[in-house]
């Protein structure tokens, strides 16, 4: 069916209690998917789930509770998912996060990139036999515009130094363009596809978590500059769903459109040098 495009097709969604996150899941269960929603507060969860069947008239609406900053969170989250269903057609790294103070995960790794780019890399890789072999199936990493301001610190990754949360939030962003597109080059030929996106400016809770200067000046922007939710969404939805898309891989969309991402975010020797960062610290095999 044209307007179903995911009819019977499942399809996760992290973050999806609030914000861009809420509006994607929303969009996809409209698309006949059938969705599960992550996000680490159980009444939340089971409120969006209220809210999308309601809405939508969709039965086929769950959640699972994780956090994703805690690897072994990820890891129930990912079994307790595939004892549920056996097939995989959508994932939406949407879950992400800004903090104006420097702290730590419960792993020990500074927690904008254990949350925003660690946590999404351990999950997509503990998901991937179940996207496999789901093809034609896709990710969708949701990055930002911010990541065209930055280049990576291999040096110190986890901002051990001087903490910026703005510089470390948009360093975890160019981390999640150089994961999709190292993705996509590894999982060539099989039927799933990675593409990083970027939402534009929305009014969200990012950057409130720590209070201070730094969320009042996110909550201006929000009433200034920032977009609805829904609107922002629309790139996420795009990827998840766009019949055009199939077999699109290792790519960046912004407002619906493909269009180049930053100089840095195409340096393969940084991907695989992050990649294999990353599989060291969640004890993957890279």
């Amino acid at each position: 069916m044209k307007d179903k495009p995911l009819l019977d097709r499942v399809c996760i969604v992290t973050g999806a209690t609030s914000g861009i996150g809420k509006a994607t899941a929303l969009a996809l269960a409209g698309l006949g998917a059938s969705l599960v929603v992550v996000g680490r507060d159980a009444e939340k969860c089971a409120t969006t789930v209220d809210y999308v069947q309601l809405e939508t008239g969709s039965e086929h609406v769950e959640f699972i509770v994780a956090d994703l900053s805690s690897q072994q969170e990820i890891r129930r989250l990912a079994k307790e998912f595939t004892s549920r269903h056996k097939q995989l057609a959508v994932l939406v790294n949407n879950a992400g996060a800004s903090y104006g103070k420097r702290r730590e995960s419960v792993d020990g790794i500074e927690m904008t990139f254990a949350l925003n780019h660690v946590g999404c890399f351990l999950l997509t890789n503990l998901l991937l036999d179940t996207l496999k072999a789901s093809a034609p199936s896709r990710i969708i990493n949701v990055s930002s515009d911010v990541h065209r301001e930055v280049s990576l610190d291999f040096d110190d990754l986890q901002a051990s130094g001087r903490f910026n949360g703005y510089e470390a939030y948009k360093k975890s962003k160019l981390a999640n363009v150089l994961f999709t597109y190292e993705l996509a080059r590894r999982l060539d030929g099989t039927g799933v596809t990675a593409n990083a996106v970027a939402p534009g400016l929305a009014k969200s809770s990012l950057g409130l978590q720590d209070g201070g200067i730094s969320a009042l000046v996110k909550r201006v922007i929000n009433v200034l500059m920032g977009v609805s939710s829904e609107e922002a969404a629309q790139t996420s939805i795009y990827a998840a769903s766009a019949p055009e898309l199939e077999g699109v891989s290792g790519k960046y969309f912004v407002k619906m459109k493909e269009v180049p991402s930053s100089a840095a975010s195409y340096d393969e020797a940084a991907a695989v040098r992050l990649w294999q960062i990353s599989a060291d610290l969640t004890a993957l095999s890279a």
